[in-house]
């Protein structure tokens, strides 16, 4: 497994500006992580890793992996310093590691097409008993405070005449699609941390995430930012498979760490925030973005004409409610999100 690059120090000291009051309340104690291995937990771990340095926090983070020697392999340069221990253990099942925790985060699995359609079942397992076997963690490691990673995709299909949607949405997937998989099991989920917060005594606050773009996005997979800058490194065309009319919107992962952290620390008991961001545009226009950021002079293939009337397809949460309970905001606009991505992977513009 080829080694992946570190977050650059910029990003990472933009994250500490942004957060710098919280971290007191880490300082000399005890985080436990699941679900780190994907681009949401990279940029928390490095995040966390540079901030207790930077703050001497001297705090500790035990990081559940299924297989840790190949995570190790895949971001050696986070375990230069003492904070990171891997626990070796599956989310359904590990074994609980010694200690009292007051904070945990629990993101059980990606959001992986691939994984829904291929292995649906393996899927719902790891979030729901993942989570469960989290929250039974939780109840006896003295844990004050619990972030689930959850997603957007728990309101189910958004109204074409709906552009942004609230938390107060009341909608949800069907219950009968193979497809809602990961919505269902996410869903789910809160219902779980909830419930397990009242019984046992600690908050939990959830994250409903969306699209996000920078250092660690896959170009390999569904998200559509990626595969773009995928085929705009190769020299074009950038190839959109639809017709290009959904829309969509993307925060920078620094941006969403700075965000997460903030709700860890701070977000009231039982809160939902959107985290992404509320700035929408076409599946074209991104591919338009990325051509103007990245090389102009590339094409761009369209697979299908648009259907005259046919409804949009809308992924785009409304985030006031972050921004007017917790004062945050991005940052790093459309356009740097994806010449940083791109330099992250190569790219010499």
């Amino acid at each position: 497994m080829m080694a992946a690059k570190p977050i650059p120090e910029s990003d990472l000291a933009a994250i500490l500006a942004a957060t710098s009051e919280l971290w007191e309340t880490l300082r000399g104690r005890s985080i436990f992580m699941t679900g780190c291995t994907g681009t949401f937990g990279a940029w928390l771990l490095e995040s966390l890793s540079y901030i207790n340095r930077a703050l001497d926090l001297r705090a500790s983070a035990v990081v559940l992996s299924r297989r840790p020697e190949a995570f190790r392999a895949k971001m050696p340069h986070l375990f230069a310093d003492d904070l990171i221990t891997m626990h070796a253990g599956d989310a359904r099942d590990f074994s609980f590691p010694a200690g009292e925790f007051p904070f945990i985060i629990c993101g059980a699995t990606e959001a992986s097409a691939k994984q829904q359609a291929e292995q649906p079942v393996e899927m719902l397992s790891t979030i729901l008993r993942g989570t469960e076997r989290t929250l039974q963690f939780a109840a006896q490691s003295g844990c004050k405070r619990l972030l689930l990673t959850s997603s957007g995709a728990v309101y189910g299909r958004q109204p074409s005449d709906l552009v942004h949607l609230p938390e107060s949405y009341t909608g949800a997937p069907d219950s009968t699609d193979f497809n809602s998989v990961y919505a269902e099991g996410k869903r789910a989920s809160e219902l779980m941390c909830a419930v397990y917060g009242r019984q046992y005594g600690f908050t939990t606050v959830f994250s409903r995430a969306y699209a996000i773009g920078g250092p660690h996005l896959p170009l390999d997979m569904h998200f559509a930012l990626g595969n773009f800058i995928r085929d705009a490194l190769a020299g074009g065309p950038i190839r959109i498979g639809g017709d290009g009319t959904p829309t969509r919107s993307y925060q920078y992962g620094g941006d969403l760490a700075a965000w997460l952290w903030t709700m860890l620390f701070r977000a009231p008991d039982r809160a939902a925030y959107n985290t992404g961001s509320g700035e929408s545009l076409s599946i074209l226009q991104l591919a338009q973005a990325v051509r103007d950021a990245l090389d102009p002079s590339i094409a761009i293939d369209v697979a299908k004409e648009p259907v005259a009337g046919a409804p949009v397809s809308r992924y785009v949460p409304s985030v006031e409610k972050a921004e007017r309970e917790l004062g945050l905001r991005n940052i790093v606009p459309l356009d740097e999100i994806i010449r940083r991505t791109a330099r992250w992977y190569g790219w010499q513009g």
